[in-house]
């Protein structure tokens, strides 16, 4: 994990380097200044007139110390713009996944235990149709639909008074975003439980007179849920950072919409810092999904 790290943050300060335009261009020009001398000033303030590998110790070394450095736009402490919208998004991720796990499981076991039927070709053609449609495209769906029908528009436009009330308004976003995890979740579940239902195991337990839902839910879902665990564990890691167009279209003022602007702006402290945030979060999720293998299924073991 920490080697892991370690490349993406050489990789995230690179890439914002060669980018065409920094920030003292911006700056520079935003100001209306002229003078060559006004310009390298500034670049000597913002420590870009330092060699590039010491940019990057100084930063990584300041990481390490917990200093995220200040934003260059606002000139405010970076952690000060960023702390705020992560529980933006967080709930935002969290009203998503929990949406693609409580549609996608139940509706992928039963697309299984009924293979061929009707009721099977019509999950099939709805998770296809959730894998096909952009969730922004659905999203701006969603708002024509509300306008039209409700005379209201579902954006955050202020606060929520409530949590209660700012839960309602992401679970419409979320819906939008959860429909595509959720249509992946469920074709996962049901061809990891076609290859479970077609076990000797399986066969035996009907043999023994079980009832229909302790074998498909006690006997092979639970056999089944190593992958499915997999690709929710992915899909968490992937809605922190790819709720970018979601969140500019519902006017929501979470990390992933801060990061593209501070790219924009080319912010190195806030970018920098937002993506190994990302980054983060997406190593450790991925290993505790490597250690819920452990837990769920008693086969697998770690050994030093």
């Amino acid at each position: 994990m920490i080697l892991t790290l370690l490349g993406i943050s050489v990789i995230i300060f690179v890439l914002l380097r060669i980018v065409p335009g920094n920030i003292a261009d911006i700056l520079f020009d935003a100001a209306g200044m002229v003078s060559a001398a006004e310009k390298q000033k500034l670049e000597t303030e913002l420590g870009l007139d330092q060699p590039i590998i010491l940019q990057y110790f100084n930063w990584i070394g300041a990481l390490a110390r917990g200093d995220f450095g200040y934003t260059y736009v606002s000139e405010r402490p970076a952690l000060e713009e960023i702390l705020p919208r992560i529980p933006v998004t967080a709930k935002l991720a969290g009203l998503a996944l929990l949406f693609s796990i409580l549609f996608g499981i139940p509706l992928g076991v039963v697309s299984a235990v009924r293979q061929n039927t009707v009721l099977d070709y019509v999950l099939r053609l709805v998770s296809l149709s959730g894998l096909s449609l952009p969730s922004f495209w659905l999203g701006l769906l969603i708002l024509m639909a509300f306008v039209q029908y409700l005379g209201w528009i579902p954006i955050y436009t202020e606060k929520p008074a409530s949590l209660w009330n700012e839960l309602l308004l992401l679970s419409i976003p979320a819906a939008a975003v959860g429909f595509r995890s959720s249509a992946l979740v469920m074709r996962l579940t049901r061809s990891s439980m076609l290859e479970v239902l077609r076990q000797d195991y399986i066969r035996t337990a009907r043999a023994k007179g079980a009832s229909r839902w302790a074998v498909n839910y006690d006997h092979a879902l639970r056999n089944a849920m190593l992958p499915i665990i997999t690709i929710i564990g992915i899909e968490a890691a992937f809605l922190v950072g790819g709720l970018i167009v979601t969140e500019t279209v519902f006017n929501i003022p979470g990390v992933a919409r801060f990061l593209v602007e501070a790219i924009r702006w080319r912010d190195y402290p806030v970018v920098q810092n937002l993506v190994m945030f990302i980054a983060i979060v997406v190593v450790s999720v991925n290993f505790l999904v490597d250690m819920a293998y452990a837990a769920l299924d008693p086969r697998i073991t770690y050994e030093d």
